[in-house]
């Protein structure tokens, strides 16, 4: 107990000291005078350097404490090897496919193409492919929701058109959905079936994700060092899952997906689903509850270890992700965030972590407009 006190004290030493001296932000003179832009970097002193009872991630599951920056790589290794054992590890990546162009539309300044493609090894999708005009590579997008329509603009949903409002910045982006399973109320992705799923369905999700930003990497107007991935709600735990155990994905912004559990909010952050990570076969009976039903599974016995999705979080050090908070992540999440900073201070990162915060669960133009600000500056699409 001594020990991990101690080694919790060296962490917010860490923190702090990294607060006070400055570190590599990567952020442009043009971002750093913007002060609210400081303030979404940062946690407000009630937060500051404080670690909660989650556990650290710069612990290895021996005890001991991960002190350099070789230390860290493996512990990233241990770490992303625990939750893919917990979750489900992936099959191999579906890797040299192309798009199915299946037709094309021409909306203002952009062409909005619907396009098929594996992801995953026995079932397809499709989605909508939007790239602006101009020539030369471009930063992309993968954006994620229950059905692709909504985030191009045409699902009805307002402020919800997360890949339209990119692409008229000038990103190439992707608009993915699980379209069927929604219409049938199973939510997610089972593989290889329903029945007889191998990865807990967030698992399945991230694979998705991961197959899906192969295929756009192999477009010519995609530049595959840069491409992102958004999600909100749902789609915010999708992009979680997706990008923190893709190293690929450049950067994230993750909105309000509740990214720690938290029974206290009821279905917004309900991680206890068949759908997320308590599956078991159909038939399934109460879903849709307020708390977990008490089933034994992933979820429950993650709960009773002491696990928590902050080690994830840890798993995108140093790439920067965004948290844009409403109803599910309010500005306490700074707590369980305060370990990817310690991780980020470790390698001698900061500005890679930030947030944003409202009262709502649903984004508004102004959470939008910062989301874009957040990807225009990692994914720099006018450079």
């Amino acid at each position: 107990m001594e020990n991990r006190q101690a080694g919790r004290l060296g962490i917010c030493f860490l923190i702090l000291c990294i607060w006070a001296c400055g570190g590599r932000s990567g952020i442009p003179k043009s971002l750093r005078l913007h002060n609210h832009w400081e303030a979404y970097y940062n946690p407000p002193a009630t937060y500051r350097a404080v670690l909660g009872e989650y556990r650290s991630p710069l612990v290895f599951a021996n005890g001991d404490t991960v002190r350099t920056a070789a230390d860290w790589k493996r512990r990233r290794l241990e770490l992303k090897k625990e939750w893919l054992t917990f979750i489900g590890t992936w099959p191999p990546l579906l890797k040299g496919q192309h798009f199915e162009f299946l037709d094309s539309t021409r909306r203002g300044e952009l062409w909005q193409y619907r396009v098929r493609f594996y992801w995953l090894p026995n079932q397809q999708t499709e989605g909508y492919l939007l790239v602006p005009d101009g020539s030369g590579k471009r930063p992309a997008v993968i954006s994620v929701f229950y059905e692709p329509e909504t985030a191009v603009g045409l699902g009805g949903k307002p402020d919800r058109d997360f890949a339209l409002q990119l692409a008229k910045r000038g990103f190439v982006t992707l608009s993915l959905g699980t379209t069927r399973t929604t219409k049938e109320k199973t939510y997610s992705l089972y593989y290889p079936d329903i029945d007889h799923a191998v990865m807990q369905p967030l698992s399945a999700l991230a694979y998705a994700a991961a197959n899906a930003l192969e295929t756009l990497a192999t477009d010519a107007r995609v530049d595959a060092s840069r491409i992102g991935i958004v999600g909100h709600s749902y789609g915010g735990k999708w992009a979680m899952f997706a990008s923190c155990l893709y190293e690929k994905f450049a950067c994230a912004v993750w909105i309000d997906p509740g990214i720690v559990f938290d029974e206290t909010k009821g279905s917004n952050v309900n991680y206890w689903e068949p759908w997320y990570l308590g599956y078991y076969p159909p038939p399934w009976r109460q879903t849709w509850s307020q708390t977990s039903t008490g089933k034994e599974s992933l979820y429950t016995s993650l709960r009773k270890e002491g696990r928590d999705l902050h080690e994830l979080h840890a798993l995108m050090a140093p790439r920067p992700f965004l948290v844009s908070g409403g109803y599910s992540d309010g500005v306490e999440r700074w707590i369980p965030l305060n370990h990817t900073i310690a991780v980020n201070a470790l390698l001698g990162y900061k500005n890679r972590v930030a947030m944003t915060n409202r009262p709502k669960h649903d984004p508004n133009p102004e959470s939008n407009r910062l989301m874009c600000e957040f990807m225009e500056h990692w994914l720099r699409p006018h450079q």
